[in-house]
């Protein structure tokens, strides 16, 4: 949701940078903002009528128990009142059309944000062909079991393999708790509000579980909760950071034939997400702090990855800017993405109603951040595909093994 009051000063910036995302932002913009000036005219009329109507119905009154002559004020106020009658729907479903067409508008990109998927730079050495995650894990992963109790794209883990998931986990939160982050575990049901909130509804609808019988929704990423966790307050301190660990539940309705073998894209994942809440001069530097987090982390793994600066017309609704780390897959001799982190401005805090106060000064809507610490499935991918041996087992790094890991699987 932006602001368009003041968007309506001076238009063209926002304009502009609506326009590189290519999908008719810019027009559904001026749409806004002409049926906002049409709003801005009726309302003062709207509200003179209804003045008006209200004060011939008290002189009417007065005129009835005087006996004095009340047709003239009669015919004033019926047609003062018709004209009330013809502007109030016109008012209420002008507000409700701008309400939607504000909700539909994204995030303008930062001007920093490419135009087309770029790689910034690598890290790691790529290993040549090898086995995939499934080979590697044999019985540890039990895709015909998941898919018999829950259905395709679900899948069970077994043995070491958790035992691998929850080192990971435990490690990837220390280290998170090293650089101030407040480890938290959410709820994964939510409202619609805190949906519509963080931009998902309505923008990914398609990818969204719903409860039948409940007002809730299971969250596709501990981000939702998150930014809800400070809505409609004035927060004391910022910045303030949270690091969400929680299953994730997404539909991938758009997903049909890709990535079907194995665990990389399934309907249940386990994820530690990154959530900051900052002041709107240090979004930029946090947006890099995270990104420095996330890289810290996959150089801790061994994982040899490359960071990308995400195209705009693939930042979802809420980002600004979006970087992507993408982890190098030995058996699809590619790199795939593993995590990612969007600087989201105020899109965030303006929806939900989040607040600070400057010192000295006035409240003002925070920024927020957010970025994946570890997406524990294809974390495990990369980790089982880059240290592989010739054997077919697989060597887990120190780092995990302190954590209660295994030192090698298989």
């Amino acid at each position: 949701m932006l602001d368009l009051r003041a968007i309506a000063r001076d238009p063209e910036p926002t304009r502009t940078a609506l326009a590189r995302r290519r999908d008719g932002s810019e027009a559904r913009l001026d749409a806004a903002l002409e049926l906002r000036s049409r709003l801005n005219a009726l309302r003062p009329e709207l509200e003179e009528a209804q003045a008006k109507r209200n004060a011939g119905a008290k002189a009417i009154g007065d005129a009835k128990r005087t006996g004095a002559d009340a047709s003239a004020a009669i015919a004033e106020m019926q047609a003062v009142s018709a004209r009330v009658k013809e502007l109030e729907p016109e008012v209420a479903q002008g507000t409700a059309d701008l309400d939607a067409l504000n909700a539909s508008l994204p995030n303008p990109p930062d001007p920093t944000a490419a135009d087309e998927d770029t790689a910034l730079r690598e890290w790691g050495s790529c290993a040549p062909a090898g086995r995939d995650h499934l080979e590697l894990a044999g019985a540890l992963i039990d895709m015909e079991a998941g898919s018999k109790v829950s259905g395709p794209r679900f899948a069970f883990l077994k043995g070491d393999l958790v035992f691998l998931e929850l080192a990971l986990v435990r490690w990837v939160l220390e280290v998170l708790r090293g650089h101030g982050f407040e480890p938290v575990i959410p709820p994964v049901l939510v409202k619609e509000q805190a949906l519509f909130g963080t931009g998902f509804l309505p923008d990914t609808e398609q990818q969204i579980y719903r409860l039948a019988d409940d007002p809730l929704f299971l969250t596709g990423t501990s981000e939702v909760p998150l930014a809800s966790l400070h809505a409609g307050e004035i927060m004391d301190v910022v910045p303030r950071r949270y690091a969400g660990f929680s299953p994730c539940f997404r539909r991938e309705a758009g997903a049909a034939g890709k990535d079907t073998r194995g665990i990389f894209r399934v309907h249940q994942f386990d994820k530690v997400e990154m959530f900051s809440f900052v002041e709107p001069n240090a979004a930029l530097e946090e947006h890099e702090r995270l990104l420095s987090i996330e890289e810290e982390i996959l150089q801790g793994l061994g994982i040899p990855y490359r960071v990308v600066n995400i195209a705009v017309d693939d930042l979802g609704s809420s980002a600004a800017k979006k970087y992507d780390l993408e982890a190098w897959l030995p058996s699809q001799q590619r790199y795939r993405e593993l995590t990612s982190t969007s600087n989201t401005t105020d899109f965030q805090s303006r929806r939900l109603d989040i607040r600070y106060r400057p010192e000295g000064g006035k409240t003002a809507l925070v920024h927020t951040l957010n970025g994946t610490a570890v997406a524990v499935g294809r974390t495990l991918i990369a980790l089982m595909e880059n240290h592989q041996t010739d054997d077919g087992g697989v060597e887990i790094p120190e780092t995990l093994q302190k954590w209660g890991a295994p030192a090698r699987l298989g």
